[in-house]
């Protein structure tokens, strides 16, 4: 039986880390599942690092249908959960259904993956234990809301600890899916 992975996004998110995921767990055969605060047409984010620029730069970029809307989601359906960056987990981290759903892969101890500002999803959980005594990294504006998890945040671009992936950056993408994916096996 193949293996469905859940991509939990919204609006703002990413264009590469939303697209770049996505589509590689598909070609590894697996099924791989958009889920928003809303069932509806996703609207996606270029940020592109320009040189003199402390920050990032932001465009508009593709259009991304999302299947089903968290309120529907069973995470017990899923064998692995990645959440990509961009502005949409600064306001997906909101919505009421997603602290059940990121329980469920954290408790259940299946692969999670994070890049960029995708750790700030985790900001929904009342329980932060999972994060103690864990390493994660993230875009480098994250480090506080790393550290606020109670992790101890990695310079380094990528960083594996247990089943939990993080990536600085859509840069990262290769590593991070390869990481990610072989934790599926």
């Amino acid at each position: 039986m193949s293996k469905r992975i859940l991509i939990v996004t919204g609006d703002a998110a990413e264009v590469l880390e939303v697209y770049y995921p996505y589509f590689r767990v598909l070609e590894e055969g697996y099924e791989a599942v958009l889920a928003a605060p809303a069932k509806k047409v996703l609207h996606t984010v270029v940020h592109d690092f320009v040189e003199g620029w402390e920050t990032y730069t932001e465009k508009p970029a593709h259009l991304l249908p999302a299947h089903i809307a968290f309120a529907d989601v069973d995470p017990a359906q899923y064998d692995g959960l990645v959440i990509p960056g961009g502005r949409a987990p600064e306001y997906i981290r909101g919505n009421e259904d997603l602290p059940r759903i990121l329980s469920h892969f954290l408790e259940a101890d299946k692969p999670v993956g994070a890049i960029c500002h995708g750790v700030q999803v985790f900001a929904a959980l009342s329980d932060t234990s999972y994060f103690r005594s864990r390493t994660m990294t993230a875009y480098n504006a994250c480090r506080l809301d790393v550290e606020r998890l109670g992790a101890s945040y990695a310079k380094e671009t990528l960083h594996v600890d247990g089943k939990l992936v993080s990536g600085h950056a859509w840069p990262d993408l290769p590593g991070f899916m390869r990481e990610f994916l072989k934790l599926l096996a």
